[in-house]
C-alpha cells in the first residue's frame, strides 16, 4: 500500500515558536519525548481510570492506560505504514487533560465551570501542552508541532459548534483547522483508545469482582473467544482461561480496525495527508458488525462497572471533594500555592479567576485532591 498520506516530519507545519531542529530526532519524536517528560504526564500515575487511585494497586491508572493506548496505536500505525512517532505522541497526550477522579471529576468541574466557559478534558489537554507546562526559557507549554496539537484537539473527529474556551483561545492564535478530520495517525490513536479501555476495563471489572467470567462468556465477541480457549485448552486454570479469552478479544479488535482501515484507505487512495483530513469521513474505523457487538459489551460495562453501587458510592464522595474545593479557592485564592497566586494577581474578573482555579484542581492527582479537601475543610471548620 502506498503511504503518500503518511505524516512526514520533513513537511511538518512547524511549531508556534521557532526552534532549531534536533540533529538526531525528528520533530514528532521530539514531541513524543517532551510529552513523556512533562509534569502532567507523570501525574497520570495517580489519576483514576475507573477506580480511584488508592482502591487497589492492580487497577489501571491514566498513566498505564496511556501507555497501553500508545502500544496499540504504534502497532496499528506500523501495519498501515504511518508515522509511528506522531501516532505515539498523540496517544500519550490524549488524556493529559483529565482531572482527578476521571469522568466523575470532569462532570463535576463542567457543572462548576458552566458560568465561566465549561470544562472539557480534550481542550484542557491542549491548554496543558500550550500553556500550563512552564519549564522552558523561551515559551510556555511544550511548543509541540502543529500536527501533534491538531491530533490532541480533534483525534475524535472535527470539532464544530461552540468551542471550549481552552480550545478557542489557542485556535485563535494557531489555527488547527478544527473543521476537518485529523491526520490518519491521530485517528489511529483515537481507535487505540477504544480498544485499550474496552479490553482493560473487562480485566479490572473481573479483578474487582463486579461481574463473573461466566457473564463475560455470554457477551458478543467474547463468547467465541472463550469457546476457542476451551477447545484448545480444556480444563485450563480459571485465571489463565479468562486471560487467554481477553487476549483474543483484544486481538480481534486490533485486527478488525486494521482490515477496515486498509480497505477505507485503498478506496480513498489519498495522495497526501490532506486528502485524509478532507475525506469527509474517518478512515480508521471498526467494521459495522464488530461495532454493533462492541456496543453490547460497552453497555454491559456501563451498567455492571461504571454504575456499580461501589463505584457510584465513590463517585459521590469524590464529587463532593471537587465541588467543595472549587468555591473554596474562588472565595479564598490566597489558599492557592505561591506560584499560582502570581496568576491570580493578573486576573481581572471572576472568569479569569475561575479558569486559574480549574487549572489547579484539574492538575491534581486523586490522592492530592482528597488530601487537600480534608486539610482545607478542617482548616475552615476549626
Amino acid at each position: 500500500m502506498a503511504v503518500e498520506f503518511r505524516s512526514n516530519p520533513e513537511n511538518s507545519r512547524g511549531r508556534l515558536y521557532r526552534e532549531d531542529e534536533s540533529t538526531f530526532r525528528s520533530c514528532f519524536q521530539r514531541d513524543r519525548d517532551r510529552i513523556i517528560h512533562c509534569s502532567a504526564f507523570r501525574r497520570l500515575k495517580h489519576k483514576t481510570q475507573v477506580f480511584i487511585e488508592h482502591e487497589g494497586d492492580y487497577f489501571r491508572t491514566r498513566l498505564t492506560h496511556s501507555i497501553e493506548v500508545a502500544q496499540v496505536a504504534r502497532t496499528i500505525s506500523g501495519v498501515l505504514g504511518l508515522n509511528g512517532e506522531l501516532t505515539e505522541a498523540v496517544a500519550l497526550a490524549h488524556d493529559l487533560g483529565h482531572p482527578p477522579f476521571g469522568h466523575t471529576g470532569e462532570d463535576a468541574l463542567n457543572v462548576l465551570m458552566e458560568p465561566y466557559g465549561g470544562f472539557d478534558h480534550n481542550a484542557q489537554a491542549l491548554r496543558i501542552v500550550t500553556n500550563l507546562e512552564r519549564h522552558y526559557a523561551d515559551f510556555d507549554g511544550l511548543n509541540l508541532t502543529w500536527e501533534t496539537l491538531e491530533g490532541i484537539a480533534k483525534h475524535n473527529g472535527p470539532v464544530t459548534g461552540a468551542l471550549p474556551y481552552a480550545l478557542a483561545e489557542y485556535n485563535a492564535l494557531h489555527d488547527l483547522e478544527l473543521h476537518s478530520y485529523a491526520s490518519t495517525e491521530a485517528q489511529v490513536a483515537a481507535l487505540a483508545d477504544d480498544i485499550a479501555y474496552n479490553s482493560h476495563d473487562l480485566h479490572d471489572g473481573l479483578r474487582a469482582e463486579l461481574f463473573s467470567t461466566d457473564e463475560l462468556a455470554e457477551l458478543p465477541i467474547l463468547r467465541d473467544c472463550f469457546a476457542e480457549v476451551d477447545r484448545k485448552y480444556p480444563g485450563l486454570n480459571y485465571y489463565r482461561r479468562r486471560h487467554e479469552a481477553l487476549r483474543r478479544f483484544f486481538g480481534i479488535l486490533v485486527e478488525d480496525v486494521i482490515a477496515v482501515s486498509q480497505k477505507n484507505l485503498t478506496e480513498l487512495n489519498p495522495q497526501n495527508a490532506y486528502d485524509v483530513r478532507f475525506a469527509g469521513r474517518a478512515m480508521i474505523k471498526f467494521s459495522n458488525g464488530l461495532w454493533a457487538d462492541l456496543k453490547v459489551v460497552r453497555k454491559f460495562l456501563f451498567h455492571r462497572m461504571y454504575r456499580a453501587p461501589s463505584v457510584v458510592k465513590m463517585r459521590k464522595e469524590v464529587t463532593e471533594a471537587v465541588t467543595t474545593l472549587f468555591p473554596l479557592f474562588m472565595q479564598h485564592p490566597d489558599l492557592l500555592p505561591k506560584q499560582w497566586r502570581k496568576d491570580v494577581e493578573k486576573a481581572d474578573d471572576d472568569i479569569a479567576l475561575a479558569r486559574i482555579v480549574v487549572d489547579y484542581i484539574a492538575g491534581m492527582t486523586d490522592r492530592f485532591a482528597l488530601q487537600e479537601h480534608e486539610r482545607l475543610i478542617q482548616t475552615k471548620t476549626h
